[in-house]
């Protein structure tokens, strides 16, 4: 039973540091990309809703924070 072990402050903290290291990596991963390609994602996305746009967006997001999430959880 792993009982409230996550409760300890090292515990917590170190837990807090990777989930803000983790959004920055995904945020940075993100700008990147953005860049990358030949027009503004996020204009294309918003302001002409683009919506098969979004579509694969959502599906590179979900792929870069898995990606993160096992780097970060080590395996």
């Amino acid at each position: 039973m792993m009982g409230l072990e996550w409760l300890r402050p090292a515990a917590f903290l170190g837990s807090i540091l990777f989930a803000l290291i983790g959004v920055l990596v995904f945020w940075i991963s993100f700008i990147i990309i953005d860049k990358l390609t030949p027009y503004d994602l996020w204009g294309e996305i918003v302001e002409k809703h683009n919506k098969a746009l979004a579509l694969v967006v959502a599906a590179m997001c979900l792929g870069i924070s898995i990606i993160v999430a096992a780097a970060i959880h080590g395996g």
